[in-house]
C-alpha cells in the first residue's frame, strides 16, 4: 500500500484522535497529544505497527490525539490509510 494523496480521519473529540496523512518522500510520524510525556511511545507504537502491516515506508503522518485508546488508533489508522491509497476522485 502507498500514501498517494492528502487525507484526514477521526474527530478532535475527547477520547479520540485525528490523523492526517500525506505522500512525502521519506516516513515522518508527527504526535500531538494532551497525553504525550506520558503515552507517546504506545502511540508512535501502535502507529509503526500499522504502518508496517501495510508495508507503508514514505509518508507524512500527523497525530492530534484526545486520549485515544489503542484500537481507536488503530481503527483511525486503517480508514485513513484506505483513504489515502485510493485515487483522487
Amino acid at each position: 500500500m502507498e500514501i498517494t494523496r492528502k487525507v484526514q480521519a477521526g474527530t478532535m473529540q475527547s477520547s479520540d484522535l485525528m490523523i492526517f496523512l500525506e505522500p512525502a518522500p521519506s516516513l515522518a510520524i508527527e504526535i500531538e497529544s494532551t497525553v504525550k510525556k506520558q503515552f507517546e511511545h504506545l502511540i508512535r507504537a501502535k502507529i509503526e505497527d500499522v504502518l508496517k502491516k501495510h508495508d507503508i515506508t514514505t509518508g507524512l503522518v500527523r497525530i492530534t490525539d484526545r486520549g485515544a485508546l489503542d484500537y481507536a488508533i488503530e481503527a483511525r489508522m486503517e480508514s485513513a490509510l484506505q483513504r489515502a491509497a485510493q485515487p483522487a476522485r
